[in-house]
């Protein structure tokens, strides 16, 4: 079985027991959070969603949150003394998938 949930604006195609790590979510540590599903399928039968599928759902744990690498974003333009550099480190939740449900 497995799903396409939406989070932070992505889509990722799951199944149980997948770890992915996504868009910062507002979750501790253990808890678990509920994914919006588009899609659903257990292989002979296939549900989609205008946009989400109601019925079915998925289950993820929160295993860690973090930054990522820093970016540096370096902004010039020439003859003109205009120079601005400034970093960036996106945060990121590690999830794990509990459950599918349909």
């Amino acid at each position: 079985m497995f799903a396409v949930v939406q989070t932070g604006g992505k889509q990722y195609n799951v199944t149980e027991n997948d770890v992915l790590k996504v868009e910062k979510l507002n979750g501790e540590v253990g808890s678990k959070v509920k994914l919006d599903v588009l899609l659903v399928s257990d292989g002979s039968k296939t549900v989609a969603g205008s946009p989400i599928v109601e019925k079915a759902e998925v289950v993820a744990e929160v295993l860690a949150h973090g930054k990522g690498d820093k970016i540096v974003v370096f902004k010039y333009k020439p003859k003109k003394n205009v120079r601005s550099k400034q970093g960036h480190r996106q945060p990121w939740t590690e999830i794990k998938i509990v459950s599918i449900k349909m």
